[in-house]
């Protein structure tokens, strides 16, 4: 039986995650559960505050030189406005309801949904002074630690099985209000992780710390994850690549989300002369 499977079972025992049913709980103790009436599952409530961010761990914004991370302080750059332009509509969309977790996911691999994520957060990071965080949920292939060349462990797999905080799950961008959370040790089945009621409450206390919870997820049509994270993200933003991406996989990635949950469709892949013709023109006219 694995530890997450094991850990859930205490769980729906009424017990800790963490520690054993018979052990004292620890003042560190990132997670605790609240009596509720008999026959009701117990409410999980974690500990996450803006207070424990002082305790996170500082890394230099060092990003791999395959990373594509984009120069978002050069506004000549095109694809820097183009995650300018998207961040402007999402957080025209936040004024309009409550919004401050999105899931990025795709219908298949190599759509470009992690070039998306990662440069999302970094135009949110850039833009405000509350705090953002970038979540790696591809918990089968993660790759958020290797673009930034941070450590992958501890992460979010760690802290849910409670091997470590919350805050030493976490790494802040030195100079950014970007706060990185790595997928964590490598899990047997990243599913059965997810659906533990810890993740949910995740999504729910996140807010109070974080301004916007952006996540890589798994592709949409080869895993349940991003299907499961749908449900408990105030959003979803679902990356085509265009020449790639088949309608009927648009279609069929579409209907697996809940539509009133999808936050828009974002196409990657354009080619290099529709972006730059229309930008160069713009730029040689007022300089």
């Amino acid at each position: 039986m694995s530890r997450v499977h094991d850990a859930l079972r205490r769980a729906e025992m009424g017990g800790s995650p963490i520690d054993h049913p018979a052990t004292p709980a620890r003042p560190d103790v990132p997670l605790e559960f609240l009596p509720v009436s008999m026959g009701a599952a117990p409410t999980v409530r974690l500990n996450i505050h803006p207070g424990m961010l002082g305790e996170v761990e500082v890394v230099k914004f060092e990003p791999a030189p395959e990373s594509h991370l984009l120069d978002l302080n050069n506004s000549h750059e095109t694809p820097a406005e183009e995650f300018r332009t998207l961040r402007t509509r999402l957080n025209h969309l936040q004024t309009l309801q409550p919004l401050h977790t999105a899931i990025v996911t795709s219908p298949s691999p190599a759509e470009g949904k992690t070039f998306t994520a990662v440069n999302l957060a970094l135009a949110e990071a850039q833009l405000t002074e509350s705090s953002v965080l970038l979540g790696d949920f591809d918990l089968r292939r993660p790759i958020v630690h290797n673009l930034f060349q941070i450590k992958r462990a501890p992460g979010i797999s760690d802290y849910l099985m409670g091997q470590c905080t919350f805050a030493q799950a976490l790494r802040k961008v030195e100079g950014m209000n970007l706060y990185l959370l790595p997928a964590g040790s490598a899990v047997r089945n990243p599913l059965e992780l997810l659906n533990m009621r810890q993740v949910k409450a995740l999504f729910e206390e996140l807010p109070r710390t974080f301004n916007w919870s952006i996540f890589d997820t798994p592709p949409l049509l080869f895993s349940a994850d991003a299907n499961l994270l749908a449900t408990l993200a105030d959003g979803a933003i679902l990356v085509v690549k265009i020449g790639s991406t088949t309608f009927d996989n648009v279609t069929r990635a579409m209907q697996s989300l809940c539509e009133n949950n999808v936050l828009g469709i974002v196409a990657n892949g354009a080619r290099a002369s529709e972006l730059y013709s229309k930008y160069t023109y713009y730029y040689s006219k007022t300089e």
